[in-house]
Parts: C-alpha cells; sequence; structure tokens
C-alpha cells in the first residue's frame, strides 16, 4: 500500500538492531526509515532524555550537557539532512541561557525543541522565569514538544507510590502531560503566544477528550480565578494550538475524533525503544479502515506540516529516538 512517496513494509529481524550498537547509529536508521516507510524523521534522545532529568543538577552543567547534545544531534543530521531532522534539547535548570540556546538550534535549520513535563528546580512551565523562551519560540517559529519519561531525578505523577517500572511508566507519561497542558492553560502562555505550537508526544490520546471537559467545566465554574490568563475554554486553546501523537493500536480513535476532531494529531514510530512495534508504519496506514484515508494523512503528513512548518509535499513524517 502506497501513501505518497511511502511504501508500508514489515521491517525485518535484522533492522531491529540495538539501539546503542554503534553500527547502527547511521546507515542502519536511513535503512530502517526506508523499510519502515518514513520520509522524514525527525529525531528525539534516548538515554538523552534522562541527560537533564536530574533536578539537583548544576545549571552549568546541564547548560554544557545541552550545548554537546545539540552539536552531536547537528553532525548527526549532517549525513543525509534531507530526512533526518534534529529537535533541540532545551536547559530548563538555566533560564537564562534558554533563548541564547534556541537561537542557536535555529541556525541549524531546526523547526523544534523537545521539554520534559516535570516540574525543573520547582518550577512548572509556565513559571515567568520561561517567558521570554515562550516569546521566541513563537517568533522563530519553533515548535515545542513534551515528552515524560519514566526513573527520572524530577518529580514525576507516581513515583511516591509506585516502585516498579509497570506502575511508574503507566502513571508518568499521560499524567505529568495532562499536569502540563493545565500548566501552560492555566499560566496563561497559551493565552500570551497564540501562534506558539505545543505537541504532546508518547502518551496516547486516550485521557486527552476527558482532560479538556474536566478543564472545560472547571473553567465554567471558575473562570473568575483564572481571568486574567484564561481567556477562552482551556479545550480552545488546545485546538487552536496543540497537537497530540496517536499510538495506531489505540482502539477509540474514531471516539477522539468526535470530540477533538482531527486537525491536531500527528503520529511517531518510538524507534527504536523497548515497546516499539515493528508493524506500527502498517498499522498507521491501516487506520483508512476505521477512520478514512482523508485523516490517515492529516495524522501521517498535514497536521505535523503545520506543527514544524515544513513543505507540503506528501509523505510519512515520524517523531524517533
Amino acid at each position: 500500500m502506497t501513501y505518497g512517496k511511502m511504501v508500508a513494509t514489515k521491517i525485518p529481524k535484522i533492522i531491529q538492531v540495538n539501539m546503542f550498537s554503534a553500527n547502527s547509529i547511521l546507515h542502519l536508521k536511513l535503512k530502517a526509515m526506508q523499510k519502515l516507510g518514513v520520509d522524514l524523521a525527525f529525531l528525539y534522545p534516548t538515554a538523552g532524555l534522562w541527560l537533564l532529568a536530574i533536578d539537583t543538577m548544576e545549571p552549568q552543567v546541564a547548560g554544557a550537557f545541552t550545548r554537546a547534545y545539540n552539536n552531536w544531534l547537528r553532525d548527526f543530521c549532517s549525513y543525509n539532512p534531507e530526512v533526518l531532522k534534529g529537535v533541540g534539547a532545551i536547559n530548563l535548570h538555566d533560564p537564562g541561557e534558554m533563548v541564547s540556546e534556541l537561537r542557536r538550534i535555529a541556525e541549524f535549520g531546526w523547526k523544534a525543541v523537545y521539554l520534559r513535563p516535570n516540574p525543573v528546580k520547582g518550577r512548572l512551565l509556565s513559571d515567568r522565569a520561561y517567558e521570554e523562551f515562550w516569546t521566541e519560540c513563537e517568533q522563530l517559529n519553533i515548535a515545542v514538544s513534551l515528552h515524560e519519561g519514566t526513573h527520572s531525578r524530577l518529580p514525576t505523577v507516581g513515583s511516591d507510590r509506585f516502585h516498579t517500572r509497570f506502575g511508574m511508566h503507566a502513571c508518568s507519561h499521560p499524567m505529568e502531560q495532562m499536569m502540563a497542558l493545565l500548566a501552560l492553560i492555566e499560566g496563561g502562555v497559551l493565552e500570551r503566544h497564540p501562534n506558539l505550537k505545543v505537541a504532546f508526544l508518547e502518551s496516547g490520546c486516550g485521557w486527552l477528550p476527558y482532560w479538556l471537559w474536566r478543564l472545560d467545566e472547571e473553567y465554567r465554574n471558575l473562570a473568575w480565578e483564572v481571568r486574567d490568563n484564561v481567556k477562552m475554554k482551556p479545550s480552545e486553546y488546545f485546538q487552536r494550538q496543540c497537537f497530540i501523537s496517536v499510538e495506531p493500536s489505540e482502539p477509540y480513535l474514531p471516539e477522539i475524533i468526535q470530540y477533538i476532531g482531527e486537525d491536531n494529531l500527528i503520529f511517531g514510530t518510538d524507534y527504536p525503544h523497548i515497546d516499539y512495534n515493528s508493524d506500527i508504519t502498517v498499522e498507521a496506514v491501516s487506520l483508512e479502515e476505521r477512520l478514512s484515508k482523508q485523516i490517515v494523512q492529516k495524522i501521517l503528513w498535514d497536521n505535523p506540516n503545520v506543527l514544524q512548518h515544513l513543505d507540503s509535499r506528501s509523505g510519512v513524517l515520524s517523531f524517533e529516538f
């Protein structure tokens, strides 16, 4: 089955390489993309998700790690910049250097950065210390993607009461994203920056209709309390400027679209994490049977195009690690 420039095929066992294998770093990455039918990959860290996830880390150390990672990723993507797109790291430990690193990332030609949704040094994403960063993201047309990870040394939902990966992983991804969305709305970030684009990744999308309904209900009853920062329903902020990644295996996707529409959904393979499914692009294209070809085209290309300010050609864009 073709989809734009994409051919969906099952990835063979030989391509399922260990993510830490030196031989897989470049040419096998591109080979895997070809086998998966992915035209463009926006690259996120794996081990790097924990690199800055230490609440007590000195800001200067975090800054050095951030610059080193971004430099490495720039060199990595230079091997084939037409298909490998970097997503820059930002140092939340030092608000004073966030804008300068963002500008450097923009000079690389990258269209997005990633943040952890967790509080860092007691600061929510809505903290005024980050205001200049949000302003610069909006001005530079750089999207911000939020990605959680378990077993960090940051405040994390569930880590105070569960001690298995089963429990912590189940809680951390969706619940930290829920609270990050709340912080961006309740703290006025989305109100003050209407052209800012924010994506919520690798948490599924089933939680979103409930959470938007819940926040809308709270707003209906308590709008007076947040009227300086929240001037319309929370669901309207999401629909205006936010995106969420879907898992093709989520059984309720048709119902999700009834509640939040089809213009805010995107797709990521999660390659090559342990919970990555080698049939995921086949399953994504097969969503045509449950949704429609037009909606799948939006999920696989059109919506990421809006998020990342890409060109209008067809294909499959994936958020990978």
